[in-house]
């Protein structure tokens, strides 16, 4: 099986390197050649480009920041046209619900394979292949797709052949520690206006009432001011937060967190953190209630 990787941010190198550790037979290509470097001295083949990197894969993976880049790449280019009939185009981006609608229905009129496989895990979680994998397709693809994901990831979760059901789920979690990461900002901010420091109050919580890996996680990044390298950059976080109100428009959900989510962090980048990891998105309410660290 031979395997296209188009998109090696930190996420993408880390999950190339999986499979390539699997012994899968893998080519790359990325916009920008600093990681295609890397990940050829990892033993991975290069490709000129998106069409020609189409035309020699089996299983096209695309991991792009986002649905202008994704368009770019695999549509305009003419990459999805090159892919051959009843071959597999993997999209383990977050991509909005509507983008996901879309790729299906041309991928479809080509003939080949559409799945939505986004992840939920940052970069260290993909260097160890302990991803969750969130899967919707066609189930004869998606079980051909196996080893592949056995390789990157510690679980698939099946959501049905509609791709779009992978993107709202991920859509929605990342939302939900969008609202984690708030709302441990806003609490320790309270604690430390009254003498007891975000140390302290962050220890307590996530040891008792919220001990789960995304709030021990964020609370550590929190406690340290430890913001770079950004494992998810701001401003994906922004965009991720803009997929969800999206969602909510077309399902007439509403959604009043995700528009104090999205004001936060266009605060955190309006002072300059727009490079830093998300989590600084907490230390904006300090900034609000003039309590410096």
């Amino acid at each position: 099986m031979k395997i296209g990787f188009m998109g090696l941010g930190a996420m993408g190198q880390a999950m190339v390197s999986r499979l390539l550790e699997a012994g899968f037979e893998v080519t790359v290509w990325n916009r920008s050649p600093g990681p295609v470097t890397t990940a050829k001295a990892n033993g991975a083949a290069v490709s000129e480009s998106p069409v020609k990197l189409a035309k020699a894969s089996d299983v096209l993976i695309s991991m792009l920041p986002d649905d202008n880049a994704a368009h770019e790449v695999l549509v305009a280019s003419k990459a999805l046209e090159a892919l051959g009939k009843d071959r597999v185009h993997v999209n383990m981006a977050t991509v909005s619900v509507g983008f996901a609608r879309g790729m299906q229905a041309l991928h479809q009129r080509l003939g080949s394979h559409y799945v939505a496989a986004p992840v939920l895990g940052r970069p260290d979680v993909a260097a160890a292949g302990k991803l969750n994998i969130l899967a919707a397709g066609d189930a004869a693809v998606l079980e051909r797709l196996q080893p592949l994901f056995a390789a990157m990831g510690q679980k698939v979760w099946p959501l049905g052949e509609s791709p779009e059901r992978a993107n709202v789920v991920k859509v929605a979690a990342n939302l939900m520690l969008a609202t984690a990461i708030e709302s441990m900002g806003e609490a320790s901010a309270l604690t430390e206006a009254h003498g007891v420091g975000r140390d302290d109050f962050l220890e307590i919580v996530t040891g008792t009432l919220f001990a789960a890996p995304a709030y021990q996680g964020y609370a550590k990044l929190i406690r340290e001011a430890r913001y770079e390298p950004a494992g998810m950059r701001m401003g994906w976080g922004l965009k991720d937060v803009g997929l969800a109100l999206q969602a909510s428009q077309e399902g007439r959900v509403p959604l009043p967190f995700a528009g104090v989510l999205r004001d936060s962090l266009l605060d955190a980048m309006a002072r300059g953190d727009g490079e830093k990891d998300w989590a600084a998105m907490a230390e904006t309410p300090f900034r609000r209630a003039n309590l410096p660290r």
